[in-house]
């Protein structure tokens, strides 16, 4: 058992993000797994290595900078938004606008990604802060409804606007990740090309992996400082009871309107960074549904943390292949015919037209649900179970744990 209490001689020491050796060994080997994982030279992980994997977890380091936009504002700042869809919308047609290539039909400047990657984020801001007001002036299930005509509109506009979006057919594709001073030039370093690294062949997909990294890191670095500054505690007072804020001198209406403007800045970075590595963009691939997405990531993450929303969305983007991988382990072994799980297995997939089981490996053919319909009901019952049985999400059931371990052998 180590000593206790932990004791500190300053203020500094005792508000460090990492205040023990406990957490910053675990940071360090955590950091460690994330900086090799792609490399698959992990023992027990190495199907980690394996492109499709490498690009999951790229998605997974995206969506986490726009669900730490959206935890500011709704986990912090206790402002519920259905809209955030459209900020990322936003952020991805002003990278491409801006970064795309020059073309007679679509609008195209070819600047590098030292303008439009920061101007993606710029631009929806600004248009949060502009939007901001008049969200700002309701709260509860009406501000949800406000933000959801926000997705409703903006799959309008970005259908329409086909000089910039290319419209719902052909869609538009965005610019790489690759470094250059000015659009004339060619560029010096491209992580979207394989390249030869301290005598190694490292692949694009690693690359892109290590560049959307560092944009995460960044992203997580300023929201949990922004959590713990002035400004985090009063948006933190305003969620708790917004006008005992307000009467003890909490800007009410300025601080929400930076909430929103912070997390569409957030979303509009995460929107260029996906859809330009993704490398294809349809106007309705921000929709009500995306933004559900996120909202599911903070619930199940843990809504008003940094390190739950970063739960929320691993877990989130990486159970649909877990889900799936599973279902077609599950279905080997049917096929294998061997043993007690064959028959268990058998009753929950089902492998042939006449086969019934929960879940259907032949999408249109026979009763039960797809793998995708699967997700989708398991993502609707995560949301309510977190919501009634544990509020803290993935984040609240790792304090207990941690909790035990530290109280340990008095954890009654």
């Amino acid at each position: 058992m180590r000593g206790r209490p932990l004791l500190y001689t300053s203020y500094e020491e005792d508000q460090a993000l990492l205040n023990t050796w406990t957490k910053k060994t675990m940071m360090a080997l955590f950091a460690l797994f994330i900086i090799i994982a792609p490399f698959g030279v992990i023992p027990g992980f190495g199907f980690l290595g394996d492109n499709d994997w490498v690009k999951l977890l790229s998605q997974v380091f995206i969506f986490a900078v726009g669900a730490l936009g959206l935890n500011l504002l709704t986990g912090l700042a206790g402002q519920v938004s259905l809209g955030h869809a459209f900020f990322l919308g936003l952020g991805a047609y002003t990278a491409a606008a801006l970064g795309g290539p020059e073309d007679s039909a679509l609008v195209g400047l070819g600047l590098p990604i030292w303008i439009w990657l920061p101007a993606a984020g710029i631009v929806a801001a600004l248009v949060g802060v502009a939007i901001g007001p008049t969200a700002v002036r309701v709260r509860g299930l009406y501000l949800a409804v406000v933000t959801l005509g926000l997705v409703i509109i903006g799959e309008y506009l970005f259908r329409n606007f086909k000089t910039v979006t290319g419209g719902s057919q052909a869609g538009r594709t965005h610019p790489d990740y690759e470094l250059r001073w000015w659009k004339e030039e060619e560029p010096f370093f491209s992580f979207a090309d394989d390249a030869v690294l301290f005598g190694r062949e490292v692949s694009s997909e690693i690359l892109s992996y290590f560049f959307v990294l560092m944009i995460a890191v960044i992203a997580i670095l300023l929201a949990k400082n922004l959590q713990r500054s002035r400004t985090g505690r009063a948006f933190q007072a305003i969620r708790d009871r917004d006008v005992a804020a307000e009467v003890m001198g909490v800007n009410e209406f300025g601080y929400k309107l930076l909430a929103f403007g912070l997390s569409s800045g957030f979303a509009g970075i995460s929107g260029a960074l996906l859809m330009s590595f993704v490398g294809r963009s349809i106007p309705e691939r921000f929709n009500l549904l995306l933004s559900v997405e996120f909202i599911a990531m903070i619930i199940i993450g843990g809504a008003g943390t940094v390190s739950g929303t970063l739960m929320g969305v691993a877990f989130v983007l990486l159970l649909p292949r877990l889900v799936r991988d599973g279902t077609d382990w599950l279905a080997d072994v049917i096929d294998s015919g061997e043993g007690l799980l064959a028959w268990f297995g058998d009753l929950i997939v089902a492998t042939s037209p006449d086969d019934f089981g929960i879940i259907n490996t032949l999408p249109g053919v026979g009763p039960g649900l797809s793998v995708d319909q699967l997700n989708a009901v398991l993502f609707g019952l995560l949301i309510i179970g977190f919501l009634i049985f544990e509020p803290l999400g993935l984040f609240g059931i790792w304090l207990r744990i941690r909790n035990y371990w530290k109280g340990w052998p008095f954890t009654y």
